[in-house]
């Protein structure tokens, strides 16, 4: 039966998409493609595909190294119309060669064999597969762009798998719910186990992630350290699709952590926060607005300041991000006039990183050479904090910089909470 409606789901999504506007041509920077770069947060930037591809943490999140691979190829491989030849995933069209249609395709596989998994009583086997649907579901709308279709179907997809998973998880996760603006906004609270309230950390990703994506955050690092995970998607994406991106970054996190204060397993008086590259902008932020309610603080590869306002830094960013960006703050366009808004989008432009110190520890993480956030963001993170500290992490080997940084990260919650 499921199979079926699973089935029955991707022809319907998928049907009147046919001739879907293709992602690259949705906010269409004029930005030049890049020369080749590589970043563990943000992975690898070609000058010959659109999307960044995440490599490194697209394994982590346990899309196997060959299956990968395998997608990538069938799309550079294509000979479908592309909207720019010279970007190899601009096939236009939901068909061979486009990349919701190539990853949905992996997505799909995964599905028949937790399918497969579950007939056969293999519980474990199946929340597994269940959970690598949903991934490449999740990568099938990357960088889930607003107004694109293909995009928002690939995401019904993503959560419709993960909610499957979630029901054979050996965890236990509970749906969070409150209002903002009258309209509901979601997140998903982890539990190592519900025998008391327990310390919790509310996460955020990048803007081009979706909360579904940081389950393994939680498996591998929290529950180990007995703490609980409460995920928040940012501003215009996922479940918070309804509010734009604005100055007020941790908007939607300080109504989250009210609601929290509400919910019987959290421990509301042992709360912190981690985000990653916006997410961090976000979670430093949180430090200083709710500091009596927020213990403790990380930052890994914050976008607080720098980026946000030095437009040498900005000329250098992939066009894929930039469309994010703007795409994020409800722009049709990412022309450089982006930068007058994003500069209030600083936390020092907002009087936070050059006033009152907060009583919140900070640990700011970054890597060496990482051209977003640089170290002097994270030194200001760790000098406008009592307690606060500021870790640059080495680069390589690159497929080891999530496991650093998480290790580090636990261990702050884990000595702070």
């Amino acid at each position: 039966m499921r199979e079926t409606e699973s089935e029955n789901l991707s022809v319907k999504l998928f049907k009147p998409t046919k001739h879907a506007k293709e992602t690259s041509t949705i906010v269409g920077t004029a930005n030049d493609p890049l020369s080749d770069t590589d970043s563990v947060l943000d992975g690898n930037s070609h000058n010959s595909w659109y999307r960044v591809l995440r490599r490194p943490q697209w394994i982590w999140q346990g899309v196997e190294a060959i299956e990968m691979e395998e997608t990538l190829a069938r799309i550079a491989a294509s000979d479908n119309t592309r909207s720019n030849d010279k970007l190899l995933d601009t096939v236009v069209g939901y068909r061979s060669g486009n990349w919701p249609y190539e990853w949905t395709q992996t997505g799909t596989s995964h599905q028949k064999k937790a399918q497969l998994k579950e007939e056969q009583g293999d519980k474990k086997g199946a929340f597994i597969d269940w959970l690598r649907a949903s991934t490449c579901f999740s990568i099938a709308g990357y960088p889930h762009l607003k107004g694109d279709p293909l995009s928002q179907q690939t995401e019904i997809l993503a959560n419709k798998a993960f909610h499957f998973a979630m029901e054979k998880s050996p965890f236990k996760i509970k749906s969070v719910v409150t209002k903002v603006d009258g309209k509901s906004l979601e997140g998903f609270l982890y539990l190592p186990h519900t025998d008391e309230p327990l310390p919790t950390v509310i996460v955020s990703g990048s803007l081009d992630s979706l909360q579904t994506d940081l389950w393994h955050l939680f498996e591998t690092y929290f529950a180990p350290a007995n703490i609980a995970m409460l995920t928040l998607d940012m501003p215009s994406v996922g479940r918070s699709s309804a509010w734009k991106l604005t100055e007020d970054s941790s908007r939607l996190h300080q109504a989250m952590l009210h609601e929290l204060e509400t919910v019987p397993w959290v421990d509301h008086h042992r709360v912190g926060c981690l985000g990653v590259r916006f997410g961090a902008n976000a979670a430093v932020r949180m430090a200083f607005v709710e500091q009596n309610r927020i213990k403790s603080c990380v930052s890994v590869g914050g976008i607080l300041h720098a980026m946000l306002t030095d437009p040498q830094r900005l000329q250098h960013i992939p066009p894929m991000h930039l469309d994010t960006i703007a795409s994020r703050m409800g722009k049709d366009s990412a022309s450089f006039s982006l930068l007058t808004q994003l500069q209030a989008l600083s936390l020092r432009h907002q009087g936070l990183l050059n006033g009152r110190k907060t009583k919140v520890p900070i640990l700011a993480l970054g890597l060496q050479g990482d051209p977003v956030c640089p170290e002097s963001d994270n030194q200001l993170a760790a000098l406008y904090s009592y307690g606060g500290k500021a870790r640059t992490l080495p680069n390589k080997p690159i497929h080891d910089g999530y496991h650093r940084i998480m290790l580090e990260a636990i261990e702050w919650f884990t000595n702070t909470l």
